[in-house]
């Protein structure tokens, strides 16, 4: 009497995740030369990291960046936190990594005569701030407008000014107040610092980000933040060595719930769609 041996196949294990070779871009460079200069080091440290080939790919602003993003022709970019809410909006990018930022805290100063001791104290004033759309230097003051119960729509007189502009307005006595970074403050107003009062100093900001394409293999974008985490110190100290924002950064999972505040503002000064 024969047999009949029945072989049974056994499945086949799901391929192991891949990096692929990856174009990275720098959101607030838009020069090649000082791409360059100052995230050569970033870029090399990325690629040693994730075991990848990693070249830049320059763009002229965030705008550019969310277009290259989309179309597949970044990978991966570096972004602040108002960058972020803007390009996640429209590309669907998936957040990986936080990079911190040591001091990164909006404040609102008035000179050291003014009469003014609160920030509620400022309806009917004028404030300078940064730029349009800047963390620190615009969204963040506005937070702390909103925090004190002031539509910055229409309770203050917002000036956008540039960081010197807004700096020299508060110093020649054109605004009643300012609105920027500590670091700025520390920095532009380090001689002046007996002549301002800081009204409020906010919470931290959210951090910098890096993203990914939403084209990219999920199971690779994992990957890519398993190994940048597994890396941190070396990544941290080479983007330190050439960008001084970052000098005493850590990297933590990118969560993005946590720029839901960047949204609220946004919201606040009427250009939520920015950020639906």
């Amino acid at each position: 009497m024969s047999s009949t041996v029945i072989a049974c196949s056994r499945p086949t294990a799901p391929p192991a995740a891949e990096i692929p070779a990856l174009k990275l871009a720098i959101t607030d460079i838009s020069g090649a030369e000082e791409l360059e200069e100052k995230y050569e080091a970033f870029r090399a440290a990325l690629a040693a990291a994730l075991g990848t080939e990693v070249t830049f790919f320059p763009v002229e602003n965030y705008t550019a960046a969310t277009v290259a993003l989309k179309r597949g022709d970044v990978d991966l970019a570096l972004a602040g936190p108002s960058e972020y809410v803007v390009i996640k909006s429209r590309t669907n990018a998936v957040p990986i990594v936080a990079v911190t930022r040591p001091n990164y805290h909006s404040m609102i100063v008035v000179p050291a005569s003014s009469p003014l001791s609160s920030v509620a104290d400022l309806k009917g004033k004028t404030i300078a701030m940064s730029d349009i759309g800047s963390t620190s230097g615009h969204l963040g003051p506005t937070s702390l407008l909103l925090n004190a119960g002031l539509d910055p729509k229409t309770d203050v007189t917002v000036q956008m000014l540039g960081d010197e502009g807004s700096v020299e307005a508060i110093k020649t006595g054109k605004v009643d107040a300012w609105g920027g970074s500590a670091v700025d403050y520390a920095d532009l107003l380090k001689d002046d610092a007996g002549s301002f009062v800081v009204l409020v100093e906010g919470p931290p900001l959210p951090s910098d980000v890096i993203i990914a394409s939403s084209n990219l293999d999920p199971a690779a974008i994992e990957l890519i933040r398993e190994r940048l985490l597994a890396q941190e110190g070396a990544i941290v100290s080479e983007i330190a060595t050439h960008v001084s924002k970052y000098v005493g950064s850590t990297m933590q999972p990118a969560l993005d719930a946590d720029y839901d505040p960047i949204r609220t503002v946004y919201q606040a000064i009427g250009q939520g769609e920015f950020v639906q």
